[in-house]
Protein backbone atom coordinates (compact mmCIF):
# COMPACT_ATOMS: atom_id res chain seq x y z
CA UNK A 1 0.00 0.00 0.00
CA UNK A 2 0.84 3.47 -0.11
CA UNK A 3 3.10 4.87 2.62
CA UNK A 4 5.15 8.18 2.99
CA UNK A 5 6.98 8.08 5.92
CA UNK A 6 8.62 11.46 7.78
CA UNK A 7 11.78 11.96 9.50
CA UNK A 8 14.22 14.71 10.68
CA UNK A 9 12.06 16.60 12.59
CA UNK A 10 13.62 17.75 16.01
CA UNK A 11 14.17 21.23 18.56
CA UNK A 12 16.43 23.45 17.10
CA UNK A 13 16.88 27.37 18.16
CA UNK A 14 15.99 30.11 15.63
CA UNK A 15 18.87 30.91 12.57
CA UNK A 16 19.56 26.78 12.85
CA UNK A 17 18.71 24.09 9.93
CA UNK A 18 17.17 20.77 9.56
CA UNK A 19 16.39 18.69 6.91
CA UNK A 20 13.58 16.53 6.52
CA UNK A 21 13.25 13.44 4.77
CA UNK A 22 9.88 11.79 3.08
CA UNK A 23 10.47 8.01 2.09
CA UNK A 24 7.44 6.54 0.04
CA UNK A 25 6.48 3.40 -0.78
CA UNK A 26 4.20 1.90 -2.92
CA UNK A 27 3.86 3.44 -6.44
CA UNK A 28 6.31 4.45 -8.76
CA UNK A 29 8.13 7.27 -6.71
CA UNK A 30 9.27 9.10 -9.74
CA UNK A 31 6.29 9.52 -11.62
CA UNK A 32 4.69 12.01 -8.57
CA UNK A 33 4.87 15.10 -7.25
CA UNK A 34 5.65 15.68 -3.99
CA UNK A 35 4.48 18.35 -1.08
CA UNK A 36 5.35 19.38 1.90
CA UNK A 37 3.35 21.10 4.14
CA UNK A 38 2.51 22.24 7.79
CA UNK A 39 0.20 22.57 10.32
CA UNK A 40 0.85 24.70 13.59
CA UNK A 41 -1.85 24.89 16.39
CA UNK A 42 -4.50 26.90 16.24
CA UNK A 43 -3.32 27.65 12.38
CA UNK A 44 -4.82 26.62 9.26
CA UNK A 45 -2.89 23.78 6.85
CA UNK A 46 -0.16 25.34 4.52
CA UNK A 47 1.36 24.06 1.67
CA UNK A 48 5.04 25.04 2.07
CA UNK A 49 6.77 23.23 -0.81
CA UNK A 50 6.53 21.23 -3.91
CA UNK A 51 8.60 19.58 -6.44
CA UNK A 52 7.20 18.07 -9.40
CA UNK A 53 7.62 14.54 -11.02
CA UNK A 54 10.55 12.65 -12.64
CA UNK A 55 13.56 15.30 -12.36
CA UNK A 56 11.96 17.78 -10.10
CA UNK A 57 12.95 20.34 -12.78
CA UNK A 58 9.99 22.57 -10.81
CA UNK A 59 10.09 23.38 -7.57
CA UNK A 60 7.67 25.68 -5.95
CA UNK A 61 7.86 27.75 -1.84
CA UNK A 62 5.49 29.86 0.06
CA UNK A 63 6.66 33.44 0.64
CA UNK A 64 6.66 32.52 3.88
CA UNK A 65 9.49 30.17 3.30
CA UNK A 66 10.90 31.53 0.08
CA UNK A 67 14.99 31.51 0.12
CA UNK A 68 15.18 29.66 3.49
CA UNK A 69 13.91 26.16 2.24
CA UNK A 70 14.84 23.94 -0.79
CA UNK A 71 13.45 21.01 -1.85
CA UNK A 72 15.09 18.50 -3.91
CA UNK A 73 14.59 14.31 -4.68
CA UNK A 74 16.34 11.62 -5.01
CA UNK A 75 14.50 8.65 -7.27
CA UNK A 76 16.85 6.13 -6.96
CA UNK A 77 15.89 6.33 -2.70
CA UNK A 78 12.15 6.88 -3.51
CA UNK A 79 13.03 10.16 -0.95
CA UNK A 80 12.39 13.89 -1.08
CA UNK A 81 13.96 16.69 1.50
CA UNK A 82 13.51 19.69 2.46
CA UNK A 83 16.41 21.82 3.71
CA UNK A 84 14.80 24.05 6.34
CA UNK A 85 18.13 26.97 6.51
CA UNK A 86 17.44 30.40 9.03
CA UNK A 87 14.81 28.67 10.70
CA UNK A 88 12.38 31.12 12.98
CA UNK A 89 10.18 30.27 15.75
CA UNK A 90 7.02 31.10 13.26
CA UNK A 91 8.29 27.69 11.36
CA UNK A 92 7.17 25.50 14.52
CA UNK A 93 4.92 23.02 13.41
CA UNK A 94 4.05 19.63 12.53
CA UNK A 95 5.57 19.02 9.24
CA UNK A 96 3.68 16.32 6.60
CA UNK A 97 4.81 15.18 3.22
CA UNK A 98 1.79 14.01 0.37
CA UNK A 99 1.87 12.76 -3.25
CA UNK A 100 -0.50 13.30 -5.72
CA UNK A 101 -0.70 9.74 -6.75
CA UNK A 102 -2.82 8.40 -8.65
CA UNK A 103 -3.32 11.33 -10.24
CA UNK A 104 -0.54 11.64 -13.46
CA UNK A 105 0.20 15.38 -14.59
CA UNK A 106 1.73 16.11 -17.68
CA UNK A 107 3.29 19.35 -16.41
CA UNK A 108 3.12 21.38 -13.25
CA UNK A 109 3.52 25.45 -14.18
CA UNK A 110 2.47 26.62 -11.00
CA UNK A 111 2.30 25.74 -7.19
CA UNK A 112 -1.11 25.36 -7.63
CA UNK A 113 -1.06 22.55 -10.45
CA UNK A 114 1.85 20.80 -8.17
CA UNK A 115 -0.08 21.01 -4.95
CA UNK A 116 -3.28 19.85 -6.46
CA UNK A 117 -4.15 16.39 -6.28
CA UNK A 118 -2.42 16.07 -2.38
CA UNK A 119 -5.80 15.38 -0.96
CA UNK A 120 -5.24 10.94 -0.26
CA UNK A 121 -2.08 9.90 0.74
CA UNK A 122 -0.02 11.72 3.12
CA UNK A 123 2.46 10.66 5.84
CA UNK A 124 1.74 11.00 9.79
CA UNK A 125 4.39 14.00 9.71
CA UNK A 126 7.67 15.05 11.98
CA UNK A 127 7.30 17.99 14.67
CA UNK A 128 9.93 20.96 14.00
CA UNK A 129 10.45 23.28 16.96
CA UNK A 130 11.96 26.18 16.63
CA UNK A 131 12.54 27.82 20.41
CA UNK A 132 15.65 29.71 21.84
Amino acid sequence: QVQLVESGGGLVQPGGSLRLSCTASGFTFEYYAIGWFRQAPGKEREGVSCISRSDGRDTYYSDSVKGRFTISRDNAKNTVYLQMNNLKPEDTAEYYCATDYPALKVATPDAGSCFYGMTKYRGEGTLVTVSP
